[in-house]
Parts: structure tokens; C-alpha cells; sequence
């Protein structure tokens, strides 16, 4: 890809991210994404959107889609995130974002997109029969981030190759038409200890919305019982909890777990290990259960609240995409000002 130059980009701080409604939103999803909006919400301007037209790369369900865009901004909303605040919206309410993206395709490389690692991972050795939106997703991503011109993108590990793609974009734009900082390089805001957090079946795999297996995840929406029993029934090894972390490295379940309770209670691992260093799981995972509930009781029990009331939720979308609009609707049309397109009338 391409030499990156020193951004001269001299535009408002601002913070884009979104997530797919293509199933329900689980643990994995709340400390690696949503912790991480609400807290940057009262530091930066926000954007948060549902990505419905990224969960399209994949067939879904016409008659699932809407009910699980409203979903996605039931937790958004219901973890902590101020729509008085944020802006939350539907990706596709704002087809700028599409039209973005079609320039954004006439500036990324064929090669740029074949070293995607995602799209080699999503299609398997089935890539014949894979859509071609799916290949061109990382470019509809740039488009998502840029025609905001986000700032910062809070990203996990597998999201790192994408947002690199982004600032090639936006650099070889700039570059092409000679518009020295008018896209910024955005910038990574990398996900802190304890966000990553590895399926209940697997500790060497992501804890994931599209696992066949619903006992791989805690979901938003569980109550206390199915959270415990998940939990109780987490895969671990015979040994109990070790005392030091270079031996928990060695050992991928009772990491994750221990991870869990760190994240969730705000201690580090190895404080963690202090207090249960030695024990069966039979002691730690009873009260990583009961932490597990306390912290996501409340939140679940709003989400239910608010997808009972789905115009209340509609009201919140329909708002934040009035406000978005407003914000892209001046930067696309710059942006086709630049690339030479025939003015609108």
C-alpha cells in the first residue's frame, strides 16, 4: 500500500463506529465496542451507526433486518450511549455513504483489496460464490469513517487491516487531485486490556454473533439463569486457577474467563489471579457469574424495555439520521466538487 505523508488535516476531533445487525449483540460485543462508546462519547463528537448495508454482504433475512437494526440501537442506547449526546442513525438512511463509496472504488487498487485478510477468511475457499459487496466492504468502511471525516476509530484487532485501507484512501485522494487535507488520516483508538473476549466453547476463538452454538456466548438479552448456566457450563481444563500470568497464557479457557472478570470488574488479571490463585473452577466461576449478571442486569433489562417501545427506538434513528445527513451531505458534495462531477442543480 501506500506511503502515508503527515496528515495536514486541520478539522474537528470526531469518533465513527458501527455495528452490523446481523445477530444478536453478546459480551464479546459490549466490552470490546460498547463500553468503549460510552466513554468516549463525553470526550469527543460521536457517530454511531448500525451498518445495515455492510450485513447485506451476507444474505439476511428482509423480514429480521429492521427489527435487528433496532436492536443494535437498543444496546447502544440501553449500555449507556446518550442519544442527546451521540449521534445514533441507519447506515442506509444516509445514502451518501454509498455514494461515497463508488468514488472510494475508483481510488483503492485491486491489490489493496486482495490482501484483505477478512474477506479471505469470510468466503473460505468458496470465494467464487462470495458477493462482490463483500469484497469492496473495506471500501464502504473507508466511506462509512470518511465522509464524516472521522478522526479516530476504535478498532480491534481484526479491524487494524481495514482502517489502514481507510488512511491509503484517504492519503491517495488527497494526493490525486491535489487536495492536500481535505480526508483525514484517521487515527486507531486501540481496544484496552480485558475487550477481547474468546468464546465459551473455545478459548483460542472470538467470541462471535454468527457461532452456531448459543452456549458459545453470553447474549445482551440473557437473563441471570441463562447467564449462569452458560457460564457454569464454560468450557475449562482440570487444573485449578494458577497463580502466575505467564502460566494463565498457556492455558486459553481459564484466560478468558479470568479476562471476563478483569473487564468486568475493573481489576487487572493478575489481581484477579491474587484473589483466586489455587481454587477449582467451582469457586471462581459461581462468582463470575454473579459479577457477569450484576453489571449486565441492568442493561438487559433496558434493552428489553426499549424494544418493546419500537417508535420510541425509531424516533432516536430518525433523528440521528436527519443530523448525519447534515454532516455528510456537505462533505460528499465537496468531495464530488473536487473529483469534477457536474454540479447539482
Amino acid at each position: 500500500m501506500t506511503e502515508q505523508p503527515a496528515s495536514p488535516y486541520t478539522g474537528p476531533t470526531r469518533v465513527f463506529s458501527g455495528v452490523q445487525p446481523s445477530g444478536a449483540l453478546h459480551l464479546g460485543n459490549y466490552l470490546g465496542a460498547l463500553v468503549k462508546f460510552v466513554a468516549l462519547q463525553r470526550q469527543m463528537e460521536c457517530l454511531y451507526c448500525v451498518v445495515d448495508m455492510h450485513a447485506i454482504t451476507a444474505w439476511q433475512d428482509p423480514r429480521l433486518l429492521r427489527a435487528q437494526t433496532r436492536e443494535i440501537a437498543a444496546a447502544y442506547i440501553a449500555a449507556g450511549v446518550d442519544p442527546s449526546v451521540a449521534t445514533i442513525f441507519p447506515q442506509s438512511a444516509v445514502p451518501e455513504h454509498a455514494e461515497l463509496a463508488w468514488i472510494f472504488n475508483c481510488v483503492a487498487r485491486v491489490g489493496w483489496l486482495d490482501r484483505m485478510t477478512q474477506f479471505k477468511d469470510k468466503c473460505g475457499k468458496d470465494k467464487e460464490g462470495a458477493s462482490v459487496g463483500l469484497y469492496t466492504y473495506p471500501v464502504l468502511q473507508a466511506a462509512d469513517i470518511l465522509l464524516y471525516k472521522a478522526t479516530h476509530v476504535p478498532v480491534g484487532e481484526d479491524q487494524k487491516q481495514h482502517l489502514e485501507l481507510t488512511r491509503d484512501i484517504a492519503a491517495k485522494f488527497n494526493h490525486d487531485f491535489d487536495a492536500p487535507g481535505f480526508f483525514p488520516l484517521t487515527e486507531p483508538l486501540i481496544e484496552g486490556p480485558g475487550a477481547r473476549v474468546m468464546s465459551l466453547r473455545d478459548g483460542t476463538a472470538k467470541m462471535s454473533k454468527s457461532d452456531p452454538s448459543d452456549q458459545s456466548r453470553i447474549n445482551l438479552t440473557d437473563d441471570a439463569d441463562a447467564i449462569s448456566k452458560k457460564i457454569r457450563r464454560a468450557k475449562t481444563d482440570p487444573l485449578p486457577l494458577p497463580e502466575t500470568l505467564d502460566e494463565l497464557k498457556t492455558r486459553p479457557e481459564a484466560d478468558n474467563l479470568v479476562g471476563i472478570y478483569s473487564a468486568m470488574s475493573g481489576q487487572t488479571k493478575a489481581s484477579v489471579l491474587e484473589q483466586f490463585a489455587g481454587q477449582g473452577y467451582g469457586v471462581f466461576k459461581p462468582a463470575l457469574a454473579d459479577l457477569v449478571v450484576e453489571r449486565l442486569a441492568p442493561v438487559s433489562s433496558e434493552m428489553r424495555r426499549l424494544m418493546a417501545d419500537p417508535a420510541e427506538i425509531d424516533r432516536v434513528l430518525a433523528a440521528g439520521a436527519e443530523h448525519a445527513r447534515s454532516l455528510a451531505a456537505p462533505i460528499l458534495a465537496a468531495t464530488k466538487e473536487i473529483v469534477g462531477f457536474w454540479p447539482a442543480a
